[in-house]
């Protein structure tokens, strides 16, 4: 667990404390979870992910007419925000946001792990950055373990042009060992899980985890 001497102290490091979040984690935990059940409650999760995500999304005000009186209502401008799946687990976390955040943008970055458990880029699809406004961007990618592949992300993402400070991090579960390496590699990042796992195991699986989520999400074997 943190420690304020690791370098994940560097992190903004938000986890979500709830019941309903413990609940559909320990779903996901149990390894009898049949396919379909595993990836529904992936999605399950990621909308409580996304809630807590979002809470400091900025917010204008537009002129609307109630049945009863005009009024000016709060409304996030969803085309300021882009949802970035670590292809292909973070697929159905993207869905999430998406279920609450139907216009914003979707781009995809592409990596799968090598022997060495290092990242690999296969594909980025990513929409350009706005000239005359922020862009939030969430990389969502259910595992955090060595953090390899979500650096790689956030690195893609800063080249081409999307600051630093309008990137967050949003994962199901993650390891110590990851969240040093962001802490690390970028100092004040926010990073929103469900929970912080013991430790990764020689495999660079976090333990006790839940297995491989691409391969129970989407019945394949690593």
């Amino acid at each position: 667990m943190p420690t304020n001497s690791a370098p994940r102290a560097a992190l903004d490091l938000q986890v979500v404390d709830h019941p309903l979040a413990g609940h559909k984690l320990t779903c996901l935990r149990d390894r009898d979870t049949p396919i379909a059940l595993f990836r529904s409650t992936v999605r399950e999760l990621g909308r409580l992910l996304a809630f807590a995500a979002t809470a400091d999304l900025p917010l204008a005000s537009r002129a609307i007419q109630t049945p009863l009186a005009p009024m000016q209502a709060p409304w996030v401008d969803e085309s300021r925000v882009m949802v970035v799946p670590v292809l292909s687990a973070g697929l159905p976390l993207a869905d999430a946001f998406c279920e609450l955040m139907p216009s914003a943008a979707v781009g995809h970055v592409g990596v799968y792990r090598d022997a060495q458990a290092r990242p690999v880029e296969y594909l980025v699809k990513l929409p350009a950055p706005s000239s005359s406004a922020a862009t939030r961007c969430f990389v969502v990618d259910p595992m955090l373990a060595t953090g390899h592949s979500a650096a790689h992300a956030i690195d893609v993402l800063v080249a081409h042009g999307f600051p630093i400070g309008d990137i967050r991090m949003v994962a199901i579960l993650a390891a110590p060992e990851g969240l040093d390496l962001l802490g690390q590699r970028f100092p004040g990042l926010r990073v929103h899980v469900a929970a912080i796992d013991q430790r990764l195991d020689d495999n660079a699986y976090i333990v006790p985890g839940l297995g491989d989520a691409g391969d129970r999400m989407f019945g394949t074997r690593h």
